[in-house]
């Protein structure tokens, strides 16, 4: 007899405020530079006052960030380029929160 014990999680979903920047410059129909990018998005952080860990840790985070947003399909890689798809917004954390 197996015993199956239940278990719970508790999740807490922040709002993911490097994805949220970075959904809402790829949204504009245009096609980014990487370091272009960053540059908009890390502005856009500081204005809200948003940005942690130091600039470096963060270009690092938004890169995998990227690279996340890439893999699900909701950017194109253009060489070394980035474009938003037209699902972008899916990705911002307002979708999220509309869809549950």
């Amino acid at each position: 007899m197996a015993i199956t014990t239940k278990r719970t999680r508790f999740s807490r979903r922040l709002p993911d405020h490097v994805t949220d920047e970075l959904v809402n410059v790829l949204s504009e129909d245009k096609v980014f530079p990487f370091n272009d990018l960053f540059e908009r998005t890390f502005e856009k952080l500081k204005i809200r006052n948003a940005v942690s860990g130091g600039e470096e840790m963060l270009r690092l985070r938004a890169y995998e960030k990227l690279q996340n947003l890439v893999t699900r399909g909701l950017v194109e890689k253009l060489g070394k380029e980035y474009k938003g798809g037209k699902r972008v917004r899916e990705a911002h954390s307002e979708f999220a929160t509309v869809e549950e």
